[in-house]
């Protein structure tokens, strides 16, 4: 059976926890053929010669998924914290009213250091508002950063992100194991991560397939092999 991934994303593509249902997502696709998704997190608003991170998604999705219209906001902000984050969600579903909300959240939080009661407190309120606004939820997780691999505080967020998936019933996407793999599983003497802090052309990529993955696992049930792989999205 192909994989749902291009050939440069395969290494990390078991790195994705939880296959959670997306209620709102499902009853959105079955009702209207559109899901609105809003995009919070620092990627978000990178552009790429593929075009961003979300724009990928976007087609993905659409390719995948015949039939379907899927609407990506896109309300990134480079360096915002989670409780930023959050005031911002709040708002960003009120004028917005989107089916799923993906949110790319933990490394601004570890890297500066907030304390893991206080993370854990915004994230936790934050998924249940949003619940309750019956609006779904997907996380991606924090980067690797391979300066970080050895900070007690970085992984200790990183963990915590499980759990809060975990006891939520969310979806996470473990974008560090996953970037961790694809990097190692790079040329010899390559950089997948040339600046520890930026993902290159293959990294976005495969981030973006992953989450189109998930989205699909929680809204059907069921993997992207029994729809079929996806192809290198086109430059723009």
């Amino acid at each position: 059976m192909p994989s749902p991934y291009s050939p440069e994303c395969q290494a990390g593509g078991l790195a994705i926890a939880g296959e959670s249902p997306l209620p709102n997502v499902a009853a959105a696709l079955e009702q209207r053929k559109t899901i609105k998704i809003l995009a919070i997190g620092a990627a978000a608003g990178k552009r790429r010669a593929r075009g961003s991170y979300t724009d990928q998604i976007e087609r993905q999705l659409e390719q995948s998924l015949k039939g379907i219209d899927v609407v990506m906001v896109n309300r990134g902000v480079s360096g915002e914290l989670a409780a930023d984050a959050a005031v911002r969600i709040k708002n960003e579903v009120a004028l917005e009213e989107p089916d799923l909300v993906l949110w790319q959240i933990g490394t601004n939080d570890a890297l500066a250091y907030v304390p893991l009661p206080q993370l854990q407190e915004t994230v936790t309120d934050t998924i249940r508002w949003l619940r309750e606004h019956k609006v779904d939820v997907v996380l991606a997780g924090l980067q690797y950063v391979k300066g970080m691999a050895q900070d007690s505080h970085y992984s200790e967020v990183r963990e915590l992100m499980r759990k809060i998936a975990a006891d939520e019933n969310v979806l996470i996407v473990r974008r560090y194991e996953a970037m961790q793999l694809v990097d190692q599983a790079g040329k010899p003497g390559g950089d997948f991560v040339p600046d520890e802090f930026e993902r290159t052309e293959a990294g976005y990529s495969c981030l973006a397939q992953y989450i189109a993955r998930t989205i699909t696992l929680g809204a059907f049930g069921k993997d992207m092999r029994d729809i079929g792989p996806l192809q290198p999205p086109r430059p723009r």
